[in-house]
């Protein structure tokens, strides 16, 4: 779940890193626009694993490793 997590956290990182340098929004390009159903799953999925990356603050780097062997 971590690695789900991180991964959508990166989509979404870069996805604001376009717009924000560029003014284009890759999601929404790629799922005809911001409005539509597949945009806007993804970007409550990448919402959701920001929130989840948040739990990485409060864990000890044992734990991560720990859970990440798994």
């Amino acid at each position: 779940m971590d690695r789900l997590a991180l991964i959508l956290s990166i989509i979404g990182s870069l996805n604001w890193g376009l717009i924000g340098i560029f003014g284009f929004d890759l999601v929404g390009w790629l799922f005809n626009g911001q409005g539509s159903v597949v945009s806007r799953i993804v970007f409550t999925l990448v919402g959701l694993a920001g929130l989840w990356c948040i739990s990485l603050l409060f864990r000890s780097r044992e734990e991560i490793v720990e859970t990440g062997d798994r």
